[in-house]
Order: structure tokens, then sequence, then C-alpha cells
């Protein structure tokens, strides 16, 4: 073949792959990005799509911790019509929305997804329980705690160089930008075998790794404050090397999501697909944050 002929060939190839994404719908991209975390979910599992038409085609790709409205506006203004989202988009778990149906906030969201032609999909049970679990190896790997890891595909254990809890407790939120982390435990204690649960993995998980002798400080997302927070606080009164540091949900799960997307750029070359931080709800008294509008 002349290489005239060659380059019809590749030109042809590239004008199919463009048109194939222009086509797709966000029906037929779902498909890759079960495909791309391939886990056993169940049929329980709240890894679906939580608003909008799956026939609608796709124009771009965003993922994030949280589809808040913040970012949903802007997936919109950057063209991306499929948000993945991490976390619920209507308030709970299971994004039940029997009790919303009458709520200002929740239509007014509903209508912006609706009336901009975007659909949501949540990405949650299949990204943690595809090894490694994307999402705690992304917080791992934002710490730059890879090389501590005691089994390089298990992102839940690490044993750092020794330093004492208030000290990695200020390390955590410089890197992380956790400016509302809370800890639970004597400052002064020096540490060095860390367990990671990142999100809200519940007091019965939380527990059974505090327990373990390889574990003297959990890193967590979050956790009801009457129920692993006390039973580390009982812990250190005891004199146990049991300490607790809550980064807050989003800082521990944030960076997962960004490594979602990375994932997705190799299974649509064809399509935008770009990370946006959902950023922390809260604030402090001596950092307040004004409410985009």
């Amino acid at each position: 073949m002349t290489m005239r002929g060659l380059w019809l060939v590749a030109v042809l190839l590239v004008s199919a792959g463009s048109v194939a994404a222009q086509e797709m719908t966000a029906a037929d991209a779902l498909v890759k990005v079960r495909a791309r975390y391939p886990a056993d979910v169940g049929a329980g599992t709240v890894d679906t799509v939580k608003a909008g038409d799956p026939s609608t085609k796709v124009t771009g790709v965003a993922t994030t911790f949280l589809d808040t409205l913040d970012v949903l506006r802007e997936a919109n203004r950057r063209g991306l019509n499929l948000v993945i989202t991490h976390e619920p988009t209507f308030y709970n778990h299971l994004d039940q929305t029997t009790l919303l149906t009458n709520d200002p906030v929740y239509k007014e969201k509903l209508a912006f997804i609706e009336e901009h032609h975007m659909v949501v999909f949540r990405l949650h049970d299949a990204i943690h329980r595809v090894p490694p679990d994307a999402i705690a190896m992304g917080l791992v790997e934002r710490l730059g705690w890879k090389a501590y890891l005691r089994k390089p595909d298990e992102p839940y254990f690490v044993t750092i160089p020794p330093i004492s809890l208030v000290d990695l407790a200020k390390e955590l939120q410089k890197k992380l930008g956790a400016e509302t982390m809370r800890v639970v435990g004597e400052p002064s204690l020096r540490v060095t075998k860390i367990g990671i649960a990142p999100g809200s993995a519940g007091m019965p998980r939380q527990v059974m790794a505090l327990e373990r002798d390889d574990v003297e400080v959990l890193i967590a997302g979050e956790a009801s404050e009457w129920e692993t927070v006390e039973y580390v606080r009982d812990a250190s009164s005891e004199g146990r090397k049991k300490a607790l540091i809550l980064l807050g949900h989003e800082p521990s799960e944030e960076d997962g999501m960004e490594q979602c997307a990375k994932d997705l750029r190799g299974v649509f070359p064809g399509l935008k697909v770009e990370h946006l931080v959902a950023g922390n709800a809260m604030w402090t008294p001596d950092k307040p944050v004004a409410v985009k509008k």
C-alpha cells in the first residue's frame, strides 16, 4: 500500500473513532465503565443511574467525589454531561427520594440535571471492590506512602517512619487540605503502624482495624461521634497505643475519584474526561468559606 493509502486509512480510522465517540449514549458508556471495574456488586448495588436519560448522547465525562450542584454547574459549563459520582446525589445512601418529592432543594437540583441533558451515575461499590481498591490507593498515593505499603495490592495498612500523632495530623492536613480534620488520642504518642479506612466504613470495620496489634492509628473519613470516637478515647485512657484521625469524608476519597478519571481516559480516548473536585462542605469559624451561587 502506498503512503497516501496508509494516510487515508489512518484518517478513516480516526474519523470512525470520533463518530463513535460522538454517538455514544450514556448507557453505552456505562457498559464500558462497568467493564473497567468488573466487580460482582450484586442486585442491591447503589452503582446505578441516579438522574437523567441513559439514551442521552455523551459529550464528555466528569468524575467527582460527590455531584454537588456546584459540580454539576461546572460539568455543564465544560460540556461534560455524563457525571460519575462516588457518593449519593440526593442526600442518602440509596438515593431514595420519597421524602423529597416536594422539597425545593431536591426539585431544583433534579431540574438542573434534566434541563441540561445530563446523566448522573454512581460508582461506589465496584470501584472499592476491584483490587486494589482505587479509592484507598488514591489516598495512599496522594500521601506519598505507596513505598510504605505492607503489601503492594493492599492499600489499607502502611508502616511509616516514627512520628508523633500531632505531627502526623499536621502533615495530613497540609497534604490533603483537610481543614476540618479531627483527632482522638494522645498528641505526643509516637506512631508508625497505620490503618487506612477512607470514607465511612462504619464502627464494626473501624474497631476491627483498631483491635489489630499492627494498627496504632486509624486514618478514616468519618465516624459517628458516639461510636469509634469514644472507643478510641477509652482505649487511650487505658494507656493503649491507639489513636484516630478523621480527615473528613471528601478529603479521604476525592483522590480516588481523580484516579478514576485517569482510568477512564484510557476507556474513552475520543471523549473529554475530567475530574471535578467537590471540596469539603464544612468550614471552621477561623476559616469561613463563602457559598458559591
